[in-house]
């Protein structure tokens, strides 16, 4: 059963995300260490005791679609319910519309505890969450007033529609119609797909955020508009009227989350309302809708990001509970009678430090990306260098730690050996929800790319250099510490830091030269080795900040584990981005 770790969740805000810091320099207000350890130890309670006992049966169950309605599995409901009631949707959001307004960090914290006890129920607050923000962002005041404090509180919860059947990743091959009404509203036709809790009875009402293209708009991403549409249109009063013209065609058959109903939505097809064509408003500007749903988008990249971590703790702590419990054979030089439990054995525990140490780094690169986007807003006098810096880490946070719960969960499964294929005992279902991960909110591989064409050269590569030398700093601290427990720790980071530098200037060069396609064949393997070398450094910056006590030992060698074990990868990584694109290009005859 999972545990919400709360103290390390709160030892990693506070000393290796920065928190500490910005709550001593008063850049968080009044927000102190007593109200923080507060609200995460009530959001363990609740994300242990309430929706983890819940997420059995809803994978067992799943949603479904019965009579046109979508059906939530068992308990579910009242589950929403509790959680909106407990304040959670609105943590973050500003106090004008019910929020409570808190800092990212904390919201990304309670999110990995939702995700872990379950990631098909923390997928609606994540996109309710989204659509809160790109309305603040975006909407006119009307439609703030209207619509925000009944997201913001969770009443009402928010979708994202960009997904066609034939335009996945290239949203500019949208065929989802608008056309303009005299009033001012607009009528929406169209089909969405993947639409991630795109109908349900939990909430009172469902506000879509629909992408659609207008009457002679520019082809491509530059003549889509945003649109706000309602299940259920609002009166003047804030009351519910009439049902709007848009349904569920279909409800996916997916490889996991089966709790969360993945739907097919059908906008304008005259099924209900005199007039064919969903109601909706505009949200920002004509033709300018993708720059206001990817303020939706990044923040979503993050939330996907930390579900990775959560996926990845959750099957960690399965797979130490079940080491501990379960024997097999003699562990090597035991003086015990009888099998030994599994996790003395040498291989079962390289795997688990294994999972713990991807888990941890996973952690530290997210919650650090939620505090550059918390001081891009909090600390004016830096605010263009938190911005940068929340740039550079999106698609970095994104990728590895999604790609790190896949790998995290399916060692879970090795580890629980034939019991871990077996669906009672949880560790396959892990896998199953982890998988769609790196998939969703922009692939892994889109991710890359942005990271190399666009995060990487901001400032013309000055921010990444800069970041360089700051990873540096952790490893001469840890060189100066004289810790013996940290091992090789500092020459092992200080190379694997070596080879991010070297790396990230081939690319830079290439891209200078306009050889994209060259530095593009190296992007994936790049961004893993960044990720690599963060986990190193992050772990390391744990490690020398509670170097005292017993926890502070176990970090220390926690971290030397994925210094000897893990950080050998970046000199092999550093030689695919280099040296492997032609190859690439040569071996595609292989794929004719």
């Amino acid at each position: 059963m999972y545990k919400a770790p709360v103290e390390e969740i709160a030892f990693t805000l506070k000393r290796v995300a920065g928190m500490e810091r910005a709550m001593e320099e008063g850049i968080l207000g009044d927000l102190s260490a007593d109200v923080v350890d507060a609200i995460l130890s009530e959001a363990g309670r609740f994300a242990s005791e309430e929706v983890e006992p819940l997420a059995g049966n809803g994978d067992r169950q799943g949603a479904r679609l019965v009579d046109g309605k979508v059906v939530l599995p068992d308990g579910w409901e009242k589950l929403y319910r509790d959680w909106t009631a407990g304040g959670w949707n609105g943590l973050t959001a500003p106090e004008e519309f019910g929020g409570q307004g808190l800092p990212h960090m904390l919201n990304i914290a309670t999110l990995e505890m939702w995700n872990s006890a379950s990631m098909a129920f923390g997928l609606a607050p994540t996109l309710t969450m989204g659509a809160s923000e790109a309305l603040r962002a975006h909407g006119s005041e009307d439609l703030k007033k209207t619509y925000l404090a009944k997201l913001v509180s969770g009443e009402w919860s928010g979708t994202m529609n960009l997904t066609e059947p034939h335009a996945g990743s290239d949203v500019g091959a949208l065929r989802s119609r608008a056309e303009r009404r005299d009033d001012g509203t607009y009528r929406i036709f169209g089909q969405k797909i993947f639409i991630t809790w795109g109908d349900h009875e939990a909430a009172e009402n469902i506000i879509h955020l629909v992408l659609a293209r207008l009457p002679g708009a520019p082809v491509g991403t530059r003549g889509i508009s945003l649109f706000l549409v309602p299940k259920f249109l609002v009166n003047e009063d804030g009351s519910l009227g009439a049902r709007n013209d848009l349904f569920v065609h279909s409800l996916e058959h997916k490889l996991g989350i089966h709790g969360s109903p993945t739907c097919t939505l059908i906008f304008g097809d005259g099924k209900y309302g005199a007039e064919k064509g969903a109601v909706g408003w505009l949200v920002g500007e004509e033709n300018k809708g993708l720059a206001c749903m990817f303020t939706m988008m990044n923040n979503a990249r993050l939330a996907v990001g930390i579900q990775g971590v959560a996926i990845a703790e959750a099957a960690t702590q399965k797979a130490i509970a079940y080491a501990k419990e379960r024997t097999q054979g003699r562990a090597p030089g035991t003086t015990a009678s009888g099998m030994s439990p599994i996790i003395e054995h040498p291989d079962v525990a390289r795997m688990l430090l294994t999972m713990k140490a991807l888990t941890q780094g996973s952690r530290a690169i997210c919650y650090a990306c939620a505090e550059a986007i918390d001081m891009s807003h909090r600390d004016p006098q830096r605010a263009g260098f938190w911005q940068e810096r929340a740039a550079l880490l999106t698609p970095i946070a994104k990728s590895f730690s999604t790609d790190a719960g896949v790998d995290v969960a399916s060692l879970g499964i090795q580890v629980h050996g034939g019991m871990g294929f077996i669906e009672e005992t949880g560790a396959a279902r892990l896998l199953r929800d982890a998988r769609i991960a790196p998939i969703y909110e922009g692939t892994n591989g889109i991710q890359a790319i942005d990271l190399v064409t666009r995060k990487l050269t901001i400032a013309n590569g000055d921010h990444v250099r800069g970041f360089i030398a700051e990873l540096r700093g952790i490893a001469d601290a840890v060189a100066k510490s004289n810790i013996v427990g940290f091992g090789e720790t500092a020459p092992r980071l200080l190379a694997a830091i070596a080879d991010l530098e070297k790396t990230s200037e081939w690319l830079l060069s290439k891209q200078a030269e306009g050889a994209v396609t060259e530095a593009l064949a190296g992007a994936t393997p790049y961004q893993r080795l960044f990720g690599v070398v963060l986990t190193g450094s992050y772990l390391a910056k744990g490690g020398l900040a509670d170097a005292e006590d017993g926890e502070g030992a176990k970090r220390v060698a926690l971290c030397r584990f994925a210094a000897e074990n893990l950080l050998a990868e970046t000199a092999a990584l550093s030689d695919r981005v280099v040296a492997g694109a032609g190859s690439l290009e040569a071996a595609r005859i292989a794929l004719a």
